[in-house]
């Protein structure tokens, strides 16, 4: 049985997800956005950044996000960014489909990540991907823009956003241009942690 379509972002009190900038992406605001989980004993086990780390309700979210995830969407912004900053290991170790309009090999890099390139929309990037991930998920790891095609064309199943005690003022919005009149939201829980309150929903057709 095929699994779900997620996506798992965090986000600032005021709605965004990254700064405009792709430049500004790992500046002082993204890392406060994402301070949540540098500590986390998951984290640091994945990229090999040594023993140690905390555990705890954040701790058990992330790990059960990779767990489930066999095989994960990207858009092309997302990934110029990442190959800049990812380690040589990157932190996937599945196949990752990157939605993009160049033509160009599959990537294969240590630790069993595969980037493909699909140039033909995102429905093929998505079929792909399902086929990667067997019975376990794909999740649509960005950037927002990726993540409002999917939604707008009602493609996600369900999705999680730690809600992080940041404000951004200005950026990339999770939900700008959303098809509001298209979907409607079930919640189904909210965990709180002493740094985020993770809120996880499925998606429905109005």
């Amino acid at each position: 049985m095929a699994g779900k379509v997620f996506f798992s972002v965090s986000m600032s009190l005021d709605g965004f997800i990254a700064p405009e900038s792709p430049e500004e992406l790992m500046g002082r605001q993204w890392m406060e956005l994402q301070q949540w989980i540098f500590p986390l004993r998951f984290f640091r086990e994945n990229l090999k950044l040594g023993e140690g780390g905390e555990e705890g309700r954040d701790n058990d979210i992330a790990r059960e996000t990779f767990e489930r995830t066999g095989a994960s969407v990207m858009g092309k912004r997302m990934f110029d960014a990442g190959e800049q900053a990812w380690p040589e290991e990157p932190p996937f170790h599945t196949s990752v489909f990157v939605v993009t309009h160049e033509k160009r090999d599959p990537w294969e890099r240590p630790g069993g990540t595969t980037f493909h390139f699909v140039n033909d929309g995102i429905e093929t990037a998505l079929d792909r991907a399902r086929e990667a991930a067997g019975d376990r998920d794909v999740r649509i790891a960005g950037g927002g823009a990726t993540i409002l095609e999917y939604v707008n064309a009602g493609l996600i199943d369900e999705f999680s956003i730690a809600l992080s005690p940041v404000l951004f003022g200005s950026g990339i919005r999770l939900f700008e241009g959303v098809d509001a009149a298209r979907v409607a939201l079930e919640p189904l829980r909210t965990d709180p942690s002493p740094r985020v309150t993770h809120l996880t929903y499925a998606v429905r057709e109005r």
